[in-house]
This record gives structure tokens, sequence and C-alpha cells, in this order.
């Protein structure tokens, strides 16, 4: 067994995957500096995008989600052959020492290789998980959950929290923040973000309120953080019709935003709910609408049951989407009380450092 600790993570396809896996692997670098931390991912952009801004050692691997279809269920299988092949062969020249799976697709391969050479530690971030991570469950040797599992309490062994990267926490006073993304320091602040993509959604709500309801945001400015390729139609909205605005496809700094927030408008994935928690912003989340088991209502349910947080449903017409969030938005925009109330309530359930704990928990 190689006495240096050779960490592989296994997941992608998103930002919730490798996220928490960039943020595990922080922790660990800082308590054993000659540890080596290696990520498989999926061959997606975003993950490509991500591990190189973190200067993380990647292998990008061919493996697709499952499918009922007969082109993408022999996708599946011939990809998950290959990638299985691919991580024993990291696992040998690498003599890696412990595999953490993220869940999902490509964690799923790595899993089956790693059973019977190297300890498997499997990271739940979904509620409910998902149909790769209750497979794999079967062959990890250990299995922790970053949300609660009412619905399968037996799932894991521990309730750890969402990992969230350093780079995801305030790093200053709120006027400094908003210095470093270009707005006035001392102007109230909503957050606008999809996440690591972009919502589509989302975007489209914000250039409908801006046409129809431009004077909710008379004294608050915005950071709109778009995704990727769609930026110029929600700027163009924003100079139109005088709201103050920087916009934004992708901040990899994310902690510079929440920390010049005092309202966010959210998608409601396990990594933006982790982050609006440890950095206690008050948000209405619009959970992604098209996910069969609606996991990101789940995900934004304890901040929403703590005070914390507002759900709205995400319709997907952007009328609707106006009509719902409009008045959520009058009143939280204009009653501060109201959100120091929401702050607090996340700061009184702020947990230890999810990502320490499993570091902690692999290095011993």
């Amino acid at each position: 067994m190689n006495s240096t600790p050779t960490i592989l993570f296994a997941g992608g396809g998103s930002g919730g995957h490798i996220s928490p896996g960039l943020a595990i692997a922080e922790r660990i670098i800082a308590r054993h500096r000659d540890a080596k931390c290696i990520f498989i991912c999926s061959d997606r952009e975003i993950d490509r995008v991500m591990l190189r801004q973190a200067e993380a050692y990647f292998i990008p691997v061919p493996a697709r989600p499952w499918s009922t279809q007969p082109r993408g269920l022999w996708q599946f299988v011939t990809r998950f052959a290959q990638t299985r092949q691919i991580v024993r062969e990291v696992i040998e020249t690498e003599r890696v020492t412990h595999l953490i799976a993220l869940g999902g697709f490509v964690a799923a391969p790595a899993v089956a290789a790693a059973r019977r050479k190297v300890p498997s530690l499997l990271v739940n971030l979904d509620a409910p998980p998902g149909k790769a991570n209750r497979m794999m469950a079967r062959k990890c040797t250990k299995i922790v959950t970053a949300i609660e599992l009412p619905m399968m309490p037996k799932f894991a062994e521990q309730v750890v929290g969402m990992p969230v990267r350093l780079r995801a926490l305030t790093p200053g006073k709120q006027a400094a923040c908003r210095k470093k993304l270009g707005l006035e320091p001392d102007t109230p602040t909503l957050l606008v973000t999809g996440a690591s993509q972009g919502a589509g959604s989302i975007n489209e709500l914000m250039i409908a309120l801006a046409a129809t309801n431009a004077h909710l945001l008379s004294d608050w400015q915005v950071y709109h953080l778009t995704g990727r390729g769609n930026s110029r139609d929600v700027c163009e909205a924003y100079e139109q019709h005088g709201i103050r605005a920087v916009v934004s496809e992708f901040l990899d700094h994310i902690g510079l935003a929440w920390g010049a927030a005092d309202l966010a408008i959210s998608r409601a994935g396990a990594s933006s709910v982790a982050e609006v928690a440890v950095n206690t912003v008050p948000t209405v989340f619009l959970p992604y609408p098209h996910h069969r088991d609606m996991h990101q209502l789940r995900n934004a349910q304890p901040l929403v049951e703590a005070g914390g947080a507002v759900v709205v449903d995400d319709a997907a017409d952007v009328q609707v989407n106006v009509k719902t969030v409009q008045p959520v938005l009058t009143e939280l925009l204009n009653n501060e009380a109201k959100r120091t109330a929401m702050r607090s309530a996340l700061a009184a359930r702020r947990g230890p450092d999810a990502a320490e704990v499993i570091a902690k928990m692999l290095l011993g």
C-alpha cells in the first residue's frame, strides 16, 4: 500500500458533482501536503472548465448516463466497460489508496473498478439518492450523505452536510466583495444565479421583471450569473430599463457573490443550497422543474423549514413565473427586518465543515 495518500475522485457531468469533490480535495491537501488528488470526470465541457480553473489533475472518461433507448443503452453499456478499464489502469499506475465516489454515471464504473482493490467512500449528494448511487451503495466500503434522507434513513452511515469549496465562502466584508465584482459598495445587492451552467428560465424571468417591474429594483443593484453564452439579452434588458447590474456568465470565486448579496434568487441544486446555508444569504429558490423526483425541491426544504429561504415553483412559463415570483420578491426587497430574520435563521443551523469531516474520516 502506498504510504502517501492518493485519492481518486469519481463524478462529473455537472458542477454539482465536481464542486464537492474539489472542496474535499482542498481539505485533504491542507491536512496532508503530500497527498495526491486525481479526478475521474465526464468528457463534458463543464467538468473540464471547472477542473482546469481549479488546477486539478483530471482524467476525462467516456461514461454515459443510463438510457432506455436502444442507442443510449448501447452507449451506456459500452462506455461503462471502457471507463471501468480506464479506472482500473489509473488505480494501478497511480497507486491509488482511496476512491471517493461523488455519485452519478461517472462514479458507477469507477466504483466497479475499485471493488476489492481499494476502499471506496460514496458521498451521496442528493435526496433521494439516484439509481446510480443506490447501485453503488452495495459495492462501497462506506457511505455518507450530504443531505438528510428521511425517505431512506438506513441508506448512509452518517449525515455530514454538503462539502463547500473555500472559494465559495464569503472572503471578506460585504462592501469589499461588491467592489471586487464591480458593484457599488453601499447599495443593497440582489444575486441571481442558475449555478454553474446557468438557468434559462431564471434568465427569462429577470428579463421579464426588468420590463414590467423595474421599479422594484430602483434602490438595488443586481449581480447576475447567466451561464455561458447567455449574457447578452440579460445585460441588454437591465440597461434598457435602467437597472444597475453587473452581468457575468461564470464566476469561479462564487464566495464573492454570496458575500456581496443581501438577497438571492437561485436554483436549488445541492451545492447551491449548501452555499446559501453556509454564507447565510436569504434566498428565493426556483427548483429545476424537470426532474421527476423533484430533488431540488427536497434540497431546499430544510432551509425553508428553518425560515431562511422561500421556494417558488418554476413553471417554465415566464409569464406564470413573473406572477408568482413578483409578490415574493417585492416583500423581501422592501422588508429588511424579514431578510435579517432569515439570515439569523440560516446562521443558527450552520454545522461543522463537511469537507473537513470527510477529509478527517478518510485520512484518520
